[in-house]
């Protein structure tokens, strides 16, 4: 099983000849339909100082959860079992901590999340408030889940549903996988990513489910070896790099793998974005993205360096960004805007070593013939191409 092989070194570590210790939150005070704060943080506190593996408990039922931290380092591998629902306050409001995070877990090696449970958090009153795109004066929104600088960890078999901003965000981790992970939120939730991940190695996210309001994936600066396979995602803005490109310290992005996924009704396939008239110079490179099905997607295909919604940029000076060494391959299904394939790359660093092999998408629409838009590139073609790409393109001078 394709399971065993890809974990065995880390289930090597975890797997210990000891049956993991039980730490129930209901031995902790934590009733169903009540408030489970203190109970989870007590067997939290319990089980990490453990030196023998562990597992704390939630079983199946509803419970209420304000925004807790859950910190390590832990003495032994520590499993956080979610059988249940546990619900956020549906008022943002009463979420006082301004860190914008609902549940965050920090600096933990050998951390498992399973359990078939979902974290809710009741984000449909607070998706009214998100006028962050806008305004940046917002009211800043909590994530479901934060994950800062864990290690050698894997969350599988567990949804985020509603989230009032970005379901899941990683930062500084390392050796981490999502599988069977669920995303569940309404196509018009507000800013609700799936998971946004940045400056961190060796993520990968398998055989999941993403439906949500924003991107399925975000990508940030700083990452390196991010796998992708088999994830479905939509409805969703897809599967994006960036944007990046606003600030001025921003680290390099390198090995981005997408492969057997599916877009089903989303705003967008496989993006890359950066924002023009903005101070950073990182790169993108090692960018790949196979055996894809497009089903009525708006925008297949897209490398955007002009990227600037709500008018917060100008264009007059082109993106810095360098994207290279990318590779579109095996993309097949329908495109619900005539405009199959855009790839439109800065003047200053124009695309580099760009390769497009074997793209077979139609038009689902009436508003004329499938095309594609190119500025600043010269892919490298294999295969067929349907429709044809770059047939006229704008070049930089």
């Amino acid at each position: 099983m394709k399971f065993t092989l890809l974990f065995l070194p880390l289930l090597a570590h975890i797997v210990n000849s000891q049956q993991p210790a039980i730490f129930d939150i209901g031995t902790y005070g934590g009733k169903p339909n009540a408030n489970i704060d203190e109970a989870l943080l007590s067997a939290w506190k319990e089980a990490c100082a453990a030196t023998t593996p562990s597992t704390i408990v939630v079983p199946r039922d509803t419970y209420l959860l304000n925004q807790v931290t859950l910190v390590g380092p832990c003495k032994a591998p520590i499993e956080l079992q979610v059988q249940g629902t546990i619900k956020a306050p549906s008022d943002y409001t009463q979420l006082p901590d301004k860190n914008g995070q609902w549940i965050t877990i920090n600096y933990v090696d050998h951390l498992t999340i399973s359990g078939g449970g979902i974290f809710d958090g009741q984000g449909k009153e607070a998706w009214t408030k998100n006028d962050c795109g806008k305004n940046p004066n917002c009211v800043k929104l909590p994530l479901n889940l934060s994950f800062n600088f864990i290690t050698n960890s894997i969350i599988h078999d567990v949804t985020t549903k509603d989230s009032k901003n970005f379901h899941v965000n990683v930062i500084g981790c390392k050796n981490v996988t999502f599988q069977h992970f669920t995303v569940s939120a309404p196509g018009d939730s507000l800013n609700t990513d799936g998971l946004h991940i940045a400056k961190s190695e060796g993520i990968y996210v398998l055989d999941s489910v993403i439906q949500t309001g924003d991107d399925c994936i975000s990508v940030g600066d700083g990452m390196k070896e991010l796998h992708i396979e088999r994830v479905t995602c939509g409805p969703g803005h897809g599967i994006s790099v960036g944007s990046l490109g606003k600030g001025a310290t921003e680290e390099d992005v390198t090995g981005i793998y997408v492969k057997n996924c599916t877009f089903i009704g989303t705003q967008n396939g496989i993006r890359v974005k950066t924002w023009p008239s903005a101070p950073a110079k990182l790169k993108i490179t090692d960018l790949h993205y196979e055996d894809i099905i497009m089903d009525n997607v708006e925008n297949p295909i897209v490398i955007d360096q002009e990227y600037c919604p709500w008018n917060q940029c100008k264009l007059d000076s082109p993106s810095l960004i360098k994207i290279s060494q990318m590779t579109v391959k095996n993309i097949k299904g329908t495109s619900a805007s005539p405009v199959a394939v855009s790839f439109v790359c800065s003047k200053t660093v124009p695309c580099e070593n760009v390769e497009v092999g074997d793209i077979d998408l139609a038009y689902n629409g009436n508003q004329g013939p499938i095309t594609t838009k190119c500025t600043n590139i010269k892919p490298n073609f294999v295969g067929k191409q349907n429709p044809p790409i770059c047939a006229n393109a704008a070049q930089s001078s």
